[in-house]
This record gives C-alpha cells, structure tokens and sequence, in this order.
C-alpha cells in the first residue's frame, strides 16, 4: 500500500466517443471500448501489472515529460528529453467539423516526432481487454497490428516498423510516426499526410468551439478549461454526460469508497448542462433534454443511467485487480441507480426551465414537455416528505434531507413558471401554493435557531454543503441572517485546512476525512453571493491552485497534503468552478462599475 497517492497529472483526451487518460510518461493508463462504462483495454490506472498500457520509452525505462494542452483544444502534447535528443507524443481522438455537427471517429491517434537528435525508442503496445482479464493475441497485418482475442476487434495502424513494435524492441525515430487505434477492420493503412491533417482539423475544430464559449471576466482560463474538459463527458450519440471518466480511485486511501462513476447522474447531468449555458453553450442541453425524454419515456425516472440509457448498472467487485495505488476495492456499476434522491426532481426542472425559457433555444413545440413537468411536479410534491439517500447518496441512512426537500420546493416553483408559460395558469397557480407551504416548511424545519445554521436533516442537527446551494435555487437570499449565520458556523464545523467537507457526521463507512471538491467552489460562490467578494476570490483561488498541471481536477482533495483524490476527472467539480467564477465575475464587475462596453 503506498503511503501517498500516486500523482493524478495525467491529460484526458476525447471526441465523444473515444475518452482516455494519458499519463506524463506517456502512457494511455484508461481507455474503455466501446463506450465509456464498457471494459477496460488499457487500465494500467488500476494494476500496472495486469491493467494493460500503451506507451513510449526509451530502452532505458519510463521517463515523465512535459505535458500541455494544443491551446484551447483536448489534444494533448508530451515533450520528451532524454540525453542529447527529445521528442514529441502527441495524442487526440478525432473531431472533424461535418458542417453543422462534427465526425468523431472510434479512435485514438497517437503522433511522434523526432525533435533533436535521433531518439531511441520502444513502443509498450500491451492491450488487456475485460478489465485486464483477457490476454489477446497481436498479429501483424497490412496495416499494422490486430488484436485478437476478447470482446472487440481492434486494429492498431501504423508506419512504425511492425515487427519492433510486436516485439517491443526499440528503433530510431528518425521522422514522424504515427499510431492509430480503432475498432475494427481497416481497409488500408493512413498516409502520414492524412494523420497529419486529422491533427490540423482536430486542433480547428477544438477552437471554433472554445471561440463560442462566452467567459466571464474572472479566472478565464480556468473557465475555458473546465469546459473543454465538460464537453468530453457528453457523449457523442445519446447525449448522456458521465460523472467521471474513471472507476474506483478512492476517496480516501486504504478504504472502500471506491465508486464507478462512468454514468449519467440526471443531478450532474442538470449541472453541467446549466455550467455550459452560462458559458453560452445550448448544443449541449439540447442533447441531454433528448436523453432526458428518452430515458423518461422508458419507466420510473431514477438518479443514474447508462450512456445508452440502460436501466440496470448491477454493482460488483473485480477482485482480480490491485487498486489505484494497491488500494483494492475496484468496483463496477453502481448502486445508486435504484436509489430514492428526492433532490432529482429539483435539478431537472431547474434545468428545464433554464433551456426552455432561454431565447437563443428554438423549440418547437415547448408544450410537448408540458408532460415531463407535470409528472416531475407529482413526483416532488409527492416526495417532498419522505425519506432520502439524498445528494451523498447514503445507503442506509435515510431521512429527510434539507437540501432534497428545498429541491423539492424548487421543482414546484419552476413547475409552476413553466406551466404558466405554456397557458396553464390553473396548474400553476395550485402548484404555486404548495410551493409556498413547501418553502416555509424548509425555513422553519431545516434552519435551527438553536445551532445557527441549516441541517442536513429536517429537525437536525448536523451541517451539510449542500445546503450552500440554498441562495443559487432561490429558496433565500444570501444576505438573509439565516444564510450568514449558516456560512459562518460551516467556516467554522467543515472547513479542514481551508478545504469544505460534505460533512462531519458518520456515514455508511464511517467518518469522512477527504474534501469533496465541488463543496469549496460552493463555499466560494455562497461567499460572493453573500457580499463577502474578497474572502471567496481567496477561497476560489486557494482550491483552484489544487488542480493538476493540465488544470484538471479529480473529485476529491486530501486537506493534509493536498493530493487529488476520487474519479478523475470529476465533471462536478469542473461545474462548481464555472459556476463560482462566473458569479464572482459578475459581482466583481458591479462592484468595480466594469459593466459597460470596453471594460
């Protein structure tokens, strides 16, 4: 077991339907086929024995080299020296502009180029499809490689010299060589020059969209790269947005939270759709609204779903694998999905509203989701009073969670604004008045007079992050005595060593000591929000400083040593940087008097 986590610097590359962790020495440590909650190929991530990888050395060993990002792009791009020479891997998955949509190809393209000297090099081609369980055979053939043996056909292209390759021999890299994973059989092998183009278009496309993303003026390119790294989570087909890329990087070393998080939550989804709204992004929510019906459409609505829309994501345990870090517990699907998370409700009609009331989204006929807004209205009212998993997903410690409850309430109220909107002003006037009922009941049962802040439970008496989010929905003003109070008694009970916790109280697993990310950027926001600019600016760029050279974050941060923890990278985490800096940024330009054109 090690002492310390493993540094989690790697890059993610993507096109929406390709979606990879690549490692400083190279390697493709995470690459799940054919989609993204399928088995692992390459999954070094989690046994660097049995997991699989891909990578370029030296013959001397690994070597770690600089990584960056093609500016405003998910390509990837590692320089390597070593000796008198050094050279260049550069990795991306295609997304060429087709008119108004882009091709995004089932492959992963990985480019080196020679650039002082003459590097020696050998190429580790070692896939494991299964999650390591399957040792394929690889064969040369007119294109390169195959790979026969487990679930998939892949085919490997190159104009590398074949036989090093197969036997892992190295060679001179004396021009550009180029590596291309796909699934399938391929008719002929790329020319360099087609690559070579694939790359230029890649690049063209990643930055016509960052061109349409609107940023706001504080800590942009932060902003910027927190949405690029939100767009690889949607998929390309379903318009489903995953968790995470990963499975089973713990929360904590040396224990049991480990969680597969390569599904679409509806919560997270409803968040990121509203993080790339704000950034001026609609394509995205359209696609999710589409999944959103599909997946209603097919039965009771429940937390999370596959990327297909699969219903079932039955939990197990792959034992055969070390860990990330030897920390075992390595686990596939997730439990949560037949779960009872009364907040859902909330986040989809937050989510609803935004989309359907925004003037830049054509919608044809905004009265077809009339039915979608109803049933999501009965299910709030009629769920508001019962007990939750609620948004930490506890799964055995129910109640009834303050922050479940006020989205309950906000399900309601955003029900009622769309319904009168479509021309139903008897449903919203009815559902106005149990919203109102709804609101009091938070304010009286979820705020204590006696410990000063709101609790996680009605009636209780513990602190609980979420409740952060109360002022962003609406339930209260931020300068309301009540929020203040809350803020500074969660200063006080939460914070470790500048990080906010979710919590203090005991869970399912015990205490939790790790701070959950996206808490922070709460803090931050709520900070704003309640006219205290300068300490979240602070509060921002302290947990901001925490992401990993790329600007990436994972879902969670070790407040003893500041390591990232969790699946990586965390989407959430990602929309709760978006969230708070755009908040910031407006506020600080009311504040400044920067509000006007030329600012």
């Amino acid at each position: 077991m090690h002492t310390t986590p493993p540094r989690l610097d790697h890059g993610v590359i993507g096109n929406g339907r390709m979606l990879a962790l690549v490692a400083p020495t190279s390697a493709v440590e995470w690459l799940c086929l054919p989609q993204w909650d399928s088995p692992s190929v390459f999954g070094s991530l989690l046994d660097t024995e049995q997991g699989g990888t891909f990578r370029i050395r030296p013959p001397e060993g690994e070597l770690r080299g600089a990584m960056a990002y093609e500016r405003n792009t998910n390509v990837l791009r590692t320089t390597f020296t070593h000796g008198d020479t050094a050279w260049e891997v550069v990795d991306f998955a295609p997304r060429l502009p087709a008119g108004l949509d882009v091709s995004a190809p089932f492959e992963l393209v990985r480019l080196l180029r020679p650039l002082r000297g003459q590097p020696r090099l050998c190429i580790d081609f070692d896939p494991r499809p299964d999650y390591g369980r399957c040792r394929p055979s690889l064969q040369p053939n007119d294109t390169g490689i195959e790979v026969q043996g487990g679930p998939l056909r892949l085919q490997l292209a190159t104009n590398a010299p074949v036989p090093f390759v197969l036997a892992g021999q190295p060679f001179v890299l004396r021009e550009p060589i180029y590596l291309v994973l796909g699934i399938g059989a391929r008719a002929e092998r790329p020319s360099l020059a087609t690559v070579e183009r694939t790359l230029q278009l890649t690049v063209a496309g990643w930055r016509a969209w960052a061109r349409s993303c609107s940023l706001p003026s504080f800590r942009q390119e932060a902003v910027l790269r927190s949405a690029l790294c939100l767009k690889l989570h949607q998929h390309h087909d379903t318009g489903a947005i995953i968790a995470a890329t990963t499975t089973s990087i713990p929360e904590a070393l040396g224990t049991q939270r480990t969680w597969d998080y390569r599904y679409c939550w509806l919560r997270d989804a409803a968040f990121v759709v509203e993080a790339l709204r704000r950034l001026g992004q609609l394509n995205e929510g359209e696609a999710f609204l589409r999944f959103l019906r599909s997946v209603a459409e097919s039965g009771p609505l429940q937390p999370v779903y596959g990327l297909d829309g699969r219903r079932e994501l039955v939990e197990t345990m792959l034992p055969h694998l070390a860990g990330f870090a030897g920390n075992g517990h390595v686990r596939i699907g997730n439990s949560a999905y037949h779960q009872v998370q009364n907040d859902l409700m909330g986040e989809l009609l937050l989510c609803l509203e935004s989309l359907l009331t925004d003037p830049r989204l054509v919608v044809e006929h905004p009265e077809d989701h009339l039915p979608l807004v109803e049933r999501l209205v009965r299910e709030a009212i009629d769920q508001a009073p019962r007990p939750d998993t609620g948004i930490w997903e506890y799964r055995t410690m129910l109640k009834v969670h303050t922050f479940s409850r006020a989205m309950c309430w906000a399900a309601i109220e955003r029900g009622a604004k769309l319904a009168r909107r479509f021309g139903r002003a008897d449903l919203a006037d009815t559902w106005l008045a149990v919203a109102a009922r709804e609101r009091d009941e938070v304010l009286q049962r979820g705020y204590s007079q006696e410990l000063g802040f709101f609790t996680q439970g009605l009636d209780g008496k513990h602190p609980d992050a979420a409740n952060l989010l109360l002022p962003t929905i609406g339930l209260l003003d931020a300068r309301d005595p009540r929020f203040q109070s809350t803020l500074a008694a969660y200063e006080r009970l939460l914070v470790d060593r500048g990080f906010m916790l979710r919590y203090r109280n005991e869970d399912d697993f015990g205490d939790t000591t790790s701070a959950f990310s996206i808490c922070s950027f709460w803090w931050a926001e709520a900070l704003a929000l309640a006219g205290r600019l300068d300490e979240a600016i602070a509060v921002f760029d302290r947990v901001a400083a925490h992401c990993n050279p790329l600007g990436l974050f994972s879902e969670d941060i070790e407040p003893s040593n500041g390591a990232l923890l969790g699946n990586f990278p965390q989407a959430y985490t990602h929309v709760g940087l978006i969230n708070a800096a755009a908040t910031i940024g407006d506020l600080l330009a009311a504040r400044d008097g920067v509000v006007r054109a030329w600012a």
